[in-house]
């Protein structure tokens, strides 16, 4: 017995003195996740090879050639030559940014009030926090459709403004080129400001209360307490929350075509409205690679600039 003993003693040292090589794991691991890596690469890798090989040629469905073909048509970029110089494109990347930089910041300071308020117990909070959170829940397009009765001359928005004038107010909102997008603006504010909200109440309550019980006991006014305290440990949620509805808000075009269908005119057309337009009318489909790649580089500067941003707010301490 006290040999096997021996034996066994000498066998567990040996495995001791051997230890399990960490690379074996990872090893392992990499073949065992290698065919879901290469599906998830071709799936995004594949449309953005395709996009850009597009882009450099004048290929379209009308051009009785299949696209694996379209090299045949290739026009030295010209199609990027042709967006530098469209005026067109320009005013709807002009609109597109006028709608961000109002819904936006709209959002963001209505969202921040109202996660404030809801920061607190009251009576009926649940119940108006479901009502609060209904807009989100509305499909884009039928709030397109709800709007767009709502703003039609005879329509609601103007029989309330007939009642606080007092005279007949007939304003065509969707049909004056100054006021449709102030209309469209409103409906993406009405409907997503509920997300803002939601993202920034997300962010107050981890708030550590026993912070802002010792800045009270200090002394601290509510304002205090907000500046010093709260806004400094929301800055990353903030960041997230303002990132996600400049990216969506450029991309806005549900409820914007359903009201004005880019009009009247191009006054409301935006550059999603646009490129829906070039696509299924114009079929220049290498001039919409070309503009779906320049988007495409403006919103990955965006993504990257934000995560920039919340990497340092994390390094500074707070």
């Amino acid at each position: 017995m006290s040999a096997v003993t021996a034996t066994i003693s000498e066998g567990e040292m040996d495995a001791r003195k051997k230890p399990a090589r960490p690379d074996e794991g990872a090893r392992l691991g990499f073949r065992l996740t290698l065919p879901a890596q290469i599906l998830v690469l071709f799936i995004s890798a594949f449309p953005l090879l395709m996009q850009l090989y597009i882009s450099v040629t004048d290929w379209s469905p009308l051009s009785g050639v299949g696209w694996w073909n379209a090299w045949e048509m290739w026009n030295s970029f010209a199609n990027y030559t042709d967006l530098a110089a469209d005026s067109r494109f320009w005013s709807a990347l002009e609109r597109t940014a006028i709608v961000m930089l109002v819904c936006v910041p709209a959002e963001f300071l209505l969202g921040l009030a109202l996660a404030t308020l809801f920061a607190d117990d009251f009576p009926g909070k649940r119940i108006f926090y479901s009502i609060l959170l209904m807009p989100m829940m509305v499909v884009p397009a039928v709030a397109g459709y709800m709007f767009f009765m709502l703003f039609q001359s005879g329509g609601p928005v103007n029989d309330i403004l007939s009642g606080i004038i007092g005279t007949p107010v007939t304003i065509a909102w969707l049909s004056d080129p100054n006021l449709a997008l102030i209309a469209v603006m409103i409906a993406d504010i009405w409907q997503w400001t509920p997300l803002m909200f939601l993202i920034l109440l997300a962010g107050l309550v981890g708030v550590p209360e026993d912070q802002m019980k010792a800045a009270t006991l200090l002394g601290a006014n509510a304002w205090q307490r907000f500046t010093t305290i709260v806004l400094p440990k929301m800055k990353t949620i903030i960041i997230i929350a303002l990132a996600i509805r400049v990216i969506e808000d450029f991309k806005i075009f549900d409820t914007l075509y359903i009201m004005t269908g880019g009009g009247p005119g191009v006054a409301t057309e935006t550059i999603s409205v646009y490129i829906y337009k070039v696509t299924t009318q114009d079929l220049i489909w290498g001039y919409v690679a070309a503009i779906a790649l320049a988007i495409l580089i403006v919103l990955s500067i965006v993504a990257v600039c934000a995560m920039k941003r919340i990497a340092k707010a994390r390094e500074v301490p707070l």
